[in-house]
């Protein structure tokens, strides 16, 4: 049986499983979260998000670096990461094969971001656990898979977009690079630059993201004053999603690893499932940063 309810916050329609009555679920649209109701029909019970606070606090770096590591033992936070291992395997051992690798990769990445999507929005508010593991309805399910990716592919786009447009000027003028990280002065550097800047500020914007749940809120004036307002934190959460990203990318899957040993191969899985590890970290540093200096986010208002 369905219960079907209206988001506290949005209004918008969730539906769950009768299974799921009285657990906590978060509305696809608008990221609320809320007290699933017992029958159909029913309001549900909105859970109050903590406070924005007025004034930046301490110990920012104490919860990242000390703090981070508790949540890796709460027994409450068993599921979520056995989900993520069962997950981080499944794409480990399918991802290579020709028939599967393009479902594995959708199902796998699309999951894996909405939950770092989740990471975020609930440390900032607070929240110092991992993101409940819910599948939902097969509506929500296949929207939970595909509203991540659009999300993250959206956000690199608009952070990215003076060097998209630099690109694209240039090429009108029959300026043209195959690479961009040639060691020569000129409209190349330009190009480095814009490319750069544009990666410094994708963390704010996936945060901004995570947590407003509107596209509206990627304005430039909207990223770039928390960023120079507590700037050397921000070079830390930086530097923790590179540091994920570089070691995400030099992973190895199964399908090439064949005709390895086991051991070579129990290896290698560990080393994804340790990346992860560190990419948790790194997502509950975003939502960190607006946890102790949410004041300088001038759209914080407009998520409460």
């Amino acid at each position: 049986m369905t219960i079907s309810c209206r988001c506290p916050k949005c209004d918008g329609l969730c539906a769950f499983d009768d299974k799921n009555a009285g657990r906590k679920a978060r509305c696809w649209k608008c990221g609320q979260i809320f007290i699933i109701p017992a029958t159909d029909g029913e309001k549900p019970q909105k859970v109050k998000m903590p406070e924005i606070k007025a004034e930046p606090f301490g110990g920012f770096y104490r919860a990242v670096f000390v703090d981070s590591w508790k949540v890796f033992f709460k027994p409450k936070n068993v599921t979520p990461l056995v989900f993520v291992i069962a997950v981080v395997t499944f794409r480990f051992f399918l991802a290579g094969s020709c028939c599967l690798n393009i479902i594995a990769l959708l199902l796998s990445w699309g999951w894996l971001l909405g939950f770092y999507f989740n990471i975020i929005h609930d440390t900032a508010f607070d929240v110092d656990e991992l993101p409940e593991i819910y599948l939902g309805s097969s509506v929500t399910f296949v929207w939970n898979i595909i509203w991540p990716m659009l999300a993250f592919i959206l956000t690199m786009v608009v952070v990215q977009f003076p060097y998209i447009l630099a690109s694209w000027i240039l090429k009108r003028y029959g300026i043209v690079y195959d690479d961009i990280w040639i060691g020569e002065f000129g409209p190349v550097t330009l190009l480095q630059t814009l490319f750069i800047l544009g990666l410094f500020l994708f963390p704010i914007a996936i945060l901004t993201v995570a947590v407003g749940r509107d596209p509206i809120l990627l304005r430039p004036d909207y990223l770039i004053r928390p960023v120079f307002k507590s700037i050397v934190p921000y070079i830390v959460v930086v530097g923790l999603l590179v540091a994920a990203s570089i070691c995400e990318m030099r992973t190895i899957e199964f399908d090439k690893l064949r005709d390895a040993a086991w051991p070579t191969i129990a290896a290698h899985l560990a080393a994804n499932l340790a990346v992860q590890v560190l990419t948790i970290i790194a997502m509950r540093t975003i939502g960190l940063f607006m946890r102790h200096y949410s004041c300088y986010f001038p759209w914080q208002k407009e998520v409460e």
